[in-house]
């Protein structure tokens, strides 16, 4: 299976450009990068005298962003990778906090109403089935 590379870029009024460099007159555009997606194919196919091949290549996405809308990307999955490191702390505060409580003796239905997990989930942590 070929392979061709497209190259997708947000023009000054949103809208998506897709073109395809090493083929000769195939671009397009979408309102939406997926629409972009879905109009570059038939593009590809208006372009090629191979019909069959423009639905059968894979095609490599390379997407093109403003620096802006970059550093926005990049800031929204420095949170978003947070908010796991954030869950795995959460998760081994909770397995160190059940069994704490079972050594010390509290049932685990008074475990579940100290700390607000169920009766059922503090179960799975008490065998180790978090």
């Amino acid at each position: 299976m070929s392979r061709l590379t497209v190259r997708y870029e947000l023009d000054e009024s949103g809208a998506w450009i897709a073109r395809i460099p090493s083929v000769k007159g195939c671009h397009t555009y979408g309102r939406s990068l997926s629409q972009a997606r879905q109009r570059i194919r038939e593009a590809l196919w208006a372009a090629k005298d191979d019909k069959a091949m423009a639905y059968s290549v894979e095609l490599v996405e390379d997407i093109r962003l403003p620096a802006q809308l970059r550093r926005l990307l990049a800031a929204l999955e420095k949170a978003r990778q947070g908010e796991r490191d954030a869950s795995v702390r959460a998760r081994e505060a909770a397995i160190t906090a059940v069994r704490g409580l079972g050594r010390l003796h509290v049932s685990r239905r008074d475990a579940a109403a100290l700390t607000g997990f169920s009766f059922q989930r503090i179960h799975q942590i008490a065998h180790g089935r978090e």
